[in-house]
């Protein structure tokens, strides 16, 4: 495995990022576990997941699954930099969600206990609060900072200019302020590099992309379909016809370079600027083995040119829309 700081900080992460949406939902608690311990085998020290996870089975059924792998011992917490979320409702009370001091208090300590441990490593923002002001916010993460409940803070899904205000707010506190910004990233989806990159660049920001397959698109849907392995759902079919051209342009090249489709999306990812680490969500051992691969994955010039051939890029604002 190889490893990297965390935007500025000095905390450093594997360059795979275990997502833990699925545990629960999709994979049963005892192959979560043994996920988990391969994923360590592999060098993987990054998790993430969140409060809200857990669909049918219940919000925060995701982390209680965390919290009884970390209560096996074995150093298990130890070895794991450790990222959840705040934001969605978790009930239909007020205050038991967004941003809040109230509702970062309450949400943080039920996350502790859920998970069976006294911090967590990166505390990050699911959405914007667009309602609280970031004076709040901050006073709330600066007294979680000062109680040790959490170590660093990071945002997800923000625009480019709510990471640059985020920030201003923060050092007019002398707060650390964010260090890492988790957003919607791939071959297929490239908003991100209009502004989000650039003020994540800017700020000293780690981008950690989810969804880096985009929903499977991009690991190899076209011949797995022909193979009869995968049944695509209503917005995965949508996505395919819309991008059924340069997908299987894609897939093609990806038989040229002799390489997996999946491995080469989350290669190509890992050669972009500002990005730590992408996300992988495995529901199976099998995808996880698989997405290890393109950590040593090298892209030359030629390759990556030929990626944005297929899918095209964007220019970073205000070119892109303006001279």
């Amino acid at each position: 495995m190889k490893f990297t700081h965390l935007g500025r900080s000095g905390l450093t992460v594997s360059r795979i990022c275990l997502g833990t949406m699925n545990f629960g939902p999709q994979t049963e608690e005892a192959d979560a576990h043994s996920i988990m311990d391969s994923a360590h085998d592999y060098g993987i020290n990054f998790f993430d997941t969140a409060n809200v996870y857990g669909q049918h089975k219940g919000r925060g059924a995701t982390e209680e699954i965390l919290g009884r792998y970390f209560a096996k011992g074995g150093a298990r917490r130890e070895k794991t930099v450790l990222a959840t979320k705040v934001y969605g409702n978790m009930t239909e009370y007020p205050n038991e969600g967004k941003l809040s001091a109230l509702n970062i208090r309450r949400a943080l300590d039920a996350s502790l206990k859920r998970m069976q441990t006294d911090y967590v490593d990166l505390y990050q923002f699911h959405h914007v609060d667009r309602d609280t002001p970031w004076d709040e916010i901050w006073q709330a993460i600066d007294v979680a900072i000062t109680q040790g409940k959490i170590l660093y803070a990071g945002s997800s899904n923000f625009a480019g200019w709510h990471i640059a205000t985020a920030q201003e707010a923060a050092r007019k506190r002398n707060s650390v302020g964010l260090v890492s910004e988790q957003s919607l990233y791939n071959l297929i989806t490239r908003d991100l590099e209009v502004e989000v990159l650039p003020a994540a660049q800017a700020n000293g920001l780690g981008v950690i992309p989810w969804s880096p397959l985009s929903g499977g698109l991009l690991g190899g849907v076209l011949k797995k379909q022909d193979e009869g392995k995968r049944r695509n759902n209503d917005q995965a079919r949508a996505g395919l016809e819309k991008h059924h051209d340069a997908i299987e342009q894609y897939e093609a090249f990806a038989d040229e370079l002799g390489h997996e489709p999946g491995d080469i999306a989350l290669a190509w990812l890992l050669h972009q600027p500002a990005v730590t680490a992408p996300i992988v969500g495995p529901r199976t051992q099998e995808q996880l083995d698989s997405a290890i691969r393109a950590v040593d994955l090298d892209l030359d010039g030629a390759a990556l040119a030929r990626l944005d051939e297929i899918f095209p890029g964007k220019k970073t604002a205000p070119e892109q829309y303006a001279w």
